[in-house]
């Protein structure tokens, strides 16, 4: 069975057997908190119970590495709607040890798109149309670094309004183990 059908086969039985009510919650964070965190499946189950959070108490923002590439792309779009919209008041940057991101190497992972069927021709026409592929595949040498640039890019966006906490974190994915780099209430 296809992964899709396997989903939808659950999914039916998980929907009549009323599963769902042990989740029901409000859109609203109750720890009035938004945790922007890398996309690493060990971290899917860990990181909530490392942090003591459950089904309603925070948003989360996932993306590679943890990182926000662009002041105005769509990671740090979701942060400022999860503080103006949906009632976030505190902002957590995780990041963690053994991350994908520290060893993207552009050209391996171009070179894996090519194998997947993407043309030769349809990289050069994204690298004629101003993209420099290999400054946005760029990874990160020390995880710590890279949680410090997403704080410090989020902390200092125009929109977001002064005075909202934006910590640092970097997460043990073997063991759960939180270390604070940024304290955001020292800021």
């Amino acid at each position: 069975m296809r992964i899709v059908n396997e989903i939808l086969v659950h999914n039916e039985k998980f929907v009549a057997d009323k599963e769902f009510k042990q989740f029901e919650t409000s859109k609203l964070p109750d720890k009035k908190l938004v945790i922007l965190s890398c996309m690493d499946t060990r971290l899917v189950e860990l990181l909530p119970r490392a942090m003591n959070i459950r089904n309603g108490d925070v948003k989360f923002v996932k993306s590679a590495g943890a990182i926000v590439a662009h002041p105005f792309g769509s990671i740090m779009r979701s942060l400022l709607v999860a503080v103006y919209e949906l009632g976030a008041d505190e902002i957590c940057v995780v990041g963690h040890h053994d991350c994908g991101m520290s060893k993207l190497d552009a050209d391996s992972f171009l070179s894996k798109a090519v194998e997947r069927g993407i043309t030769e021709e349809t990289l050069e026409t994204v690298k004629y149309s101003g993209i420099d592929l290999d400054q946005w595949l760029k990874g990160f040498d020390k995880v710590e670094d890279s949680v410090r640039d997403s704080v410090e890019q989020i902390k200092n966006h125009p929109l977001l309004a002064k005075g909202i906490p934006v910590h640092g974190f970097v997460i043990d994915p073997a063991t759960g183990k939180l270390d604070l780099l940024v304290n955001g209430y020292d800021e």
